[in-house]
């Protein structure tokens, strides 16, 4: 650690004359200098050695110019030129909160420069281990298994802070957990570079901006030495080449992933067998489906947690094949998504339900709901089913495709027509046209709550029925 001037004057012998509130500073160098401006030459956190070669009665605004030059402290070699520290340099040092060292004679200015130097030298050192092996405890837990996720970790612990990894905002990996409460403080949409911000808390904080909508924050009560920040540089820089193979072996596995699902939907016996054969850990089927839904980043923190799962990204949803209900609620709860679950049925079928359970959650905004509940199977079991299904089939057949969805979608919206609108993808004024259609063709008032409840009973038989 570098030399302070309370160090530097304890193990030499000086004697504070002036400053003592300042004696904590650390010294950056020495400099002996007889100038009565030597600020030219000066950068900073210097202490500045002079026998007051030219020093007469301008002390004020010599020690003015020194601390507005940023200088640590002056040390007055005595007994040289002048034989005690001058009293006019001593109040003005007192007066600027300067810290004054007396220096006496018997002990030489190359002494205290020896000192000094030793100190910088093995601070230098010092950070110079550090850093190198902060860079390898970092590239190992770049390489191993952990992925980001050990590298956040790692550099929590090297840098003593917090740290988050955020996806479009949204922090999908931290070190400690409590980090996450450190997000909503923190603006990185237009994030490009590095930017350092404070954080009402008190916390200093670096942002590094990793791609287009990853962003590694670290921050602590106190600002990153050149220690840290190198180490911080090195974990971006691993982190940003981490991300970039995730990415690339994420795109050919959710290619194939995605491939198999298909063949699993449209011929489930040669389907289910090759995701077994690659997915061993699976049950057998029939597979219990969840559909997830909800923001793209937490998605995609949900799918990296269930790694070993069977997840499918499928455009605005993520599913799950074989789904285990203790894993999903938490999961989903965790993250802010909604998610819905099938029975263990055939897997067209399961696809369907979990997917119009998931919506029907995110309406409900609960973190999971399973279809069963949803379809309201305890009503449904009353009615026989060779019944229900001639009933629903009568009630709906005259509909199209597109007419279904949207009853169906207005019908979990609770009939509030700009939120099923927003979720059906359509302006509310289509979706108005389309009720109307549904009613001149099934020549049935959507207005009446026992209408409404005759097409919820029509929909739910179809969808358990259909695949």
């Amino acid at each position: 650690m570098a030399l302070s001037l309370r160090q530097l004057a304890e193990a030499e012998g000086l004697r504070v004359l002036a400053g003592s509130a300042g004696l904590d500073r650390t010294i950056g160098w020495v400099h002996p200098t007889e100038l009565l401006d030597p600020t030219a030459f000066l950068d900073g956190g210097e202490l500045l050695l002079t026998t007051g070669l030219a020093l007469d009665a301008v002390f004020g605004s010599y020690v003015d110019r020194l601390v507005a030059a940023g200088v640590a402290g002056i040390g007055f070699g005595s007994g040289v030129i002048h034989p005690r520290v001058p009293p006019g340099l001593v109040a003005a040092a007192e007066s600027a909160g300067l810290p004054l060292l007396e220096v006496p004679r018997e002990t030489p200015f190359i002494a205290i420069t020896k000192a000094v130097s030793a100190a910088v030298a093995a601070d230098e050192y010092a950070t110079v281990v550090r850093t190198g092996r902060g860079q390898q405890e970092l590239t190992r837990a770049a390489v191993g298994r952990g992925g980001p996720a050990a590298v956040v970790r790692r550099l929590a612990r090297l840098v003593d802070g917090w740290v988050l990894l955020l996806d479009s905002g949204t922090p999908v990996e931290a070190a400690p957990a409590a980090a996450r409460a450190h997000a909503a403080g923190l603006e990185v949409s237009e994030l490009r570079g590095t930017r350092g911000v404070r954080l009402p808390s008190g916390d200093e904080v670096v942002l590094h901006s990793l791609d287009a909508r990853t962003v590694l924050a670290v921050g602590r009560p106190e600002p990153l030495d050149a220690a840290d920040q190198f180490i911080v540089n090195t974990a971006a820089s691993l982190l940003s080449l981490a991300l970039q193979r995730n990415r690339e072996q994420s795109g050919v596995l959710g290619q194939l992933r995605s491939g198999l699902l298909d063949l699993l939907l449209s011929n489930e016996d040669l389907g289910a067998r090759t995701i077994r054969g690659l997915w061993p850990s699976l049950p057998a089927p029939p597979w219990r489906f969840a559909v997830v839904v909800g923001a793209a980043p937490a998605r995609r923190a949900f799918a990296d947690a269930m790694a070993d799962s069977f997840c499918v990204a499928r455009e605005s949803m993520l599913v799950v094949v074989g789904a285990d209900p203790s894993q999903v609620e938490p999961l989903a709860r965790r993250l802010g998504l909604h998610a819905g679950l099938s029975p263990a049925t055939a897997a067209p079928v399961a696809y369907r339900q979990a997917g119009q359970a998931a919506h029907a959650a995110r309406a409900r905004r609960v973190p999971l709901l399973d279809f069963e509940e949803y379809a309201g199977s305890g009503l449904l079991s009353l009615l026989p089913e060779e019944s229900a299904a001639l009933f629903a089939e009568s009630l709906l057949s005259p509909l199209s495709a597109d007419l279904v969805e949207a009853l169906r979608c207005w019908l979990e919206e609770h009939g509030n027509n700009d939120a099923a609108a927003t979720r059906l993808g359509i302006h509310r004024h289509t979706l108005r046209n389309r009720l109307r259609k549904v009613e001149a063709l099934t020549g049935r008032n959507l207005s009446s709550p026992g209408v409404r409840a005759e097409f919820w009973v029509a929909l739910s038989v179809a969808g358990a029925h259909r695949g």
